[in-house]
């Protein structure tokens, strides 16, 4: 068994789309959105295009993870990201691929000199990779809220002394039905 993990590519979008979708249905009810927003953040300009990997197993893409472009606006405005979603095909889940991306991710972000990554996640699973509640760090959502599974992780001890304030995502994230509709019609 060969893993591999790479950029994505143009060529690996509408499959992408396709494993997320996959996925993501029926998890938080009917239907889901995810795909449509990997699609949309590859035209944002919060997108990353260097943090936005697949995870081949035999040559075969199996997963994938996105990052993008966040703020968190205090008595400044300091950029954080986030990523998002994360997917791995349904055969293939509970193997341990997710924890791969994510890790991988978080190494790459690393590297490429981000300060620190906050996410709406899955509370119990998260902390694995050093993800706390936000709070911690005095950081809420944009309506001043907070829960357990709105989370950061520093990407080096200290980066978030400093960055104090509510977090907002890029609006590529608000998804209308309408537009979801629409963009079904591709998956037939």
């Amino acid at each position: 068994m060969m893993i591999q993990i790479r950029l994505e590519e143009e060529k690996d979008y509408l499959l992408v789309e396709k494993i997320t979708k996959e996925a993501f249905d029926g998890l938080h009810g009917p239907g889901c959105d995810e795909h449509l927003i990997v699609h949309k953040l590859r035209k944002s300009a919060c997108f990353i295009p260097n943090l936005s990997y697949v995870l081949e197993k035999d040559g075969q893409v199996i997963g994938h993870i996105v990052f993008s472009k966040a703020k968190v606006i205090g008595d400044e405005e300091y950029e954080v990201i986030s990523f998002g979603p994360v997917s791995i095909i349904k055969n293939e889940q509970g193997k341990g691929y997710g924890t791969k991306l994510i890790q991988y991710g978080i190494d790459q972000a690393k590297q490429l000199g981000y300060k620190a990554i906050v996410i709406y996640g899955h509370p119990e699973y998260y902390p694995r990779f050093g993800f706390v509640n936000a709070e911690k760090f005095q950081i809420t959502t944009k309506d001043g809220q907070n829960f357990n599974a709105f989370m950061a992780l520093e990407l080096y001890e200290g980066a978030l002394d400093s960055i104090k304030g509510k977090f907002y995502e890029d609006k590529v994230f608000q998804v209308d039905s309408s537009e979801l509709e629409a963009f079904n019609l591709k998956f037939l």
